[in-house]
């Protein structure tokens, strides 16, 4: 089982910039407790983060075939990115949204999603542990995908 988390524009300063909106911890300590816990559950884990639409695209569209499931933040391009949305679609894996503060408690233009309705499911405004719940959650998708699959394998053996 192999998980490409990807993470979008200033993530990478999490930790620095505002504080009081996302927390002292930084991304890679974020990073950190993810991949120890997919240690912990026998999967494979990547990151990637992007300042740069384009390559966020790129990076969605190099998980086909190559990944089970996508952990996503598209950060600020949540609100305005159809490409995004539009690669997410595309390659049809399982994608669960992540966001660290409630995209519904801030400003008005970030309280619309491009990108949610394309995801598998979203988890919004638990902080850095958000990214844990994708983890547990994305594993159970997973999990039952897989159980599907050999339930439908078994009825064309039959």
């Amino acid at each position: 089982m192999k998980i490409v988390v990807i993470q979008g524009p200033n993530l990478n300063m999490l930790g620095v910039r505002e504080q009081q909106v996302y927390g002292p911890m930084r991304l890679e300590q974020i990073h950190a407790q993810m991949k120890e816990f997919a240690a912990q559950n026998g999967v494979e884990i990547d990151f990637y983060q992007s300042n740069l639409e384009g390559e966020i695209v790129d990076k969605i569209q190099e998980c086909y075939g190559d990944a089970d499931g996508i952990i996503i933040n598209p950060a600020a391009y949540t609100h305005t990115s159809i490409a995004i949305r539009d690669a997410i679609s595309a390659v049809s894996i399982p994608t669960i949204e992540v966001h660290i503060s409630n995209i519904y408690r801030r400003e008005e233009f970030r309280q619309k999603s491009m990108t949610a309705p394309v995801c598998t499911s979203s988890i919004i405004g638990f902080g850095p542990f958000g990214y844990h719940l994708a983890m547990v959650g994305m594993m159970q998708i997973l999990s039952e995908i897989q159980l599907l699959r050999n339930a439908q394998q078994g009825e064309i053996q039959e």
